[in-house]
């Protein structure tokens, strides 16, 4: 099947056109300049102060510089208005579990895809990066529209393969992509999580927005299997024939431990964290993207 049906199916694509004119409707007058950006915004950064003047927008207004100095001034910031979104696109093996209409991969792929389309119409680059244990494939970062082919068919030819390494791997993302960026990475983070985390926080020091889509499968979020069973680790030789009934309580406690520590983690690290079901629609997970990159503008302007 072309890669542009599998991964970017015409349904998909309508559903992203009309997310398009919703998203235009969310973020318009939130930003400004020459280059309106509709979806993912412009990178803000602080650049220094200037005395206030009346008619200054009080909301810029630094008022921490006030409670210490007893004086008003305004923060100024510099807006890059070419916005670079790397796609880091976990292809290890973990990926390719899935009882549903498709796999984690596949979910995973129809959620890059689809940003590809979004920051590609907003005529700013993206590019990905696949990995496991290491990166598997490249795709520099572009803004030509034929670009999205390039993407699609780095998606097509992968499959789901070795151990994840996140630690290693993002050291590499961080010299492929020196300049500041915003990264979004999608991965179940199953197989090494303190190496995942470290990934994470290693992408966040060298300066990147990171938003952390941790896509799961319902199965390994509801665990309803009652029969007996033979559980088989993707990226380990270990294995498991039990009753499940007699796991579940247990397991759900331990998979919500393991859920609170990647929250807590993104949150200390200053990274979006989104948990996603493989049954989520695609276009409601979009929403929910643009509304956090919208409140992370926010916050941004506002310190």
């Amino acid at each position: 099947m072309p890669a542009s049906k599998r991964f970017l199916p015409p349904e998909a694509v309508k559903r992203v056109q009309q997310l398009e004119l919703r998203a235009r409707h969310i973020v318009e007058g939130f930003l400004s300049g020459a280059h309106r950006s509709p979806y993912f915004g412009q990178s803000v950064e602080f650049v220094q102060h200037r005395q206030y003047v009346p008619g200054d927008d009080v909301r810029h207004v630094d008022w921490k510089v006030w409670a210490r100095q007893d004086r008003l001034v305004i923060k100024q910031y510099e807006e890059d208005t070419n916005l670079r979104c790397s796609l880091l696109i976990d292809s290890s093996a973990s990926m390719g579990y899935g009882r549903g209409p498709m796999t984690k991969f596949e979910y995973a792929s129809i959620l890059a895809a689809c940003i590809s389309l979004l920051v590609l119409k907003q005529q700013d680059a993206v590019g990905s990066v696949l990995f496991d244990n290491k990166i598997r494939s490249r795709v520099p970062l572009r803004t030509s529209q034929r670009h999205l082919t390039d993407i699609l068919s780095s998606l097509e030819n992968a499959a789901p393969g070795d151990k994840t390494n996140l630690d290693s791997v993002f050291r590499d993302v961080v010299q492929t992509f020196p300049k500041r960026g915003l990264m979004i990475l999608l991965s179940d983070l199953l197989g090494a999580e303190e190496s995942s985390l470290r990934g994470i926080d290693t992408l966040r020091r060298a300066g990147h927005d990171v938003m952390v889509l941790h896509i799961l499968d319902d199965d390994e979020l509801d665990f309803p299997f009652a029969d007996p069973t033979r559980f088989e680790g993707l990226e380990s030789d270990d294995h498991l024939t039990c009753n499940p009934r007699a796991l579940r309580e247990g397991y759900l406690e331990a998979l919500e431990r393991f859920l609170d520590r990647v929250r807590r983690s993104c949150a200390a690290s200053k990274s979006d964290y989104l948990l996603i079901r493989t049954s989520d629609a695609p276009d409601a997970i979009l929403s929910k993207l643009l509304s956090s990159r919208q409140n992370t503008r926010q916050r941004s302007v506002r310190r």
